[in-house]
């Protein structure tokens, strides 16, 4: 019973911590792979694991930070700094960033979209296994994941699609939480709701 109050007490005030208050230390590999591994307990219809993962740390989020510039001066070259400066840092900001990518595809019984939403889910596992492990985690995309000359160079199939870049660190920031809608305003009762 203990377990489960703290484990409610955990998603009543979960939350992400902003990009920019993410720091080092990252997980070690033994706590990466046990991150991982409980962001693949989710629920996937079929058994098809419908996503892989793509880690991303050390030089390579430099490299990676210099490409992202290039691609966004060759579509506006008049960039300002600080919008330069941001391109740079995109995946320095923590200490590591997982390519959560969604594999779906078309399959004779299970719909594309359970397959969809199988990686979404992978998502939000791996934020909470990074807190279970004493780090702080924010799910991330922006024009990254949409771009195709950036996708190829994060290693990203044509075929498939990013669900997610989680940015995994540490930070001694203290979050404040943002509105949460009201269950008035987001629940319904099919018939009427029971007395």
């Amino acid at each position: 019973m203990q377990n489960e109050l703290k484990l409610i007490d955990y998603l009543q005030d979960r939350h992400s911590t902003p990009v920019a208050q993410i720091k080092g230390p990252g997980p070690s590999d033994e706590e990466l792979d046990a991150i991982l591994t409980c962001a693949a307990r989710v629920p996937d219809h079929g058994k098809l694991a419908p996503w892989r993962f793509i880690v991303y740390r050390g030089e390579v989020c430099e490299q990676l930070g210099e490409a992202f510039l290039n691609i966004a001066l060759a579509d506006n070259p008049d960039l300002p700094d600080a919008a330069r400066e941001a391109e740079r840092v995109r995946f320095t900001r923590a200490p590591l960033v997982v390519g959560v990518v969604s594999t779906a595809a078309p399959h004779v019984k299970i719909p594309e979209w359970e397959q969809v939403l199988s990686a979404g889910a992978v998502c939000l596992n791996m934020l909470m296994a990074a807190n279970a492990q004493g780090y702080v985690a924010n799910w991330r995309s922006e024009w990254i994941a949409y771009d195709a000359r950036a996708l190829e160079l994060l290693g990203v199939r044509p075929e498939e699609k990013v669900a997610g870049f989680i940015h995994i660190g540490s930070s001694d920031f203290p979050t404040p939480d943002r509105p949460r809608p009201p269950l008035a305003e987001i629940v319904s009762y099919a018939g009427h709701r029971p007395a």
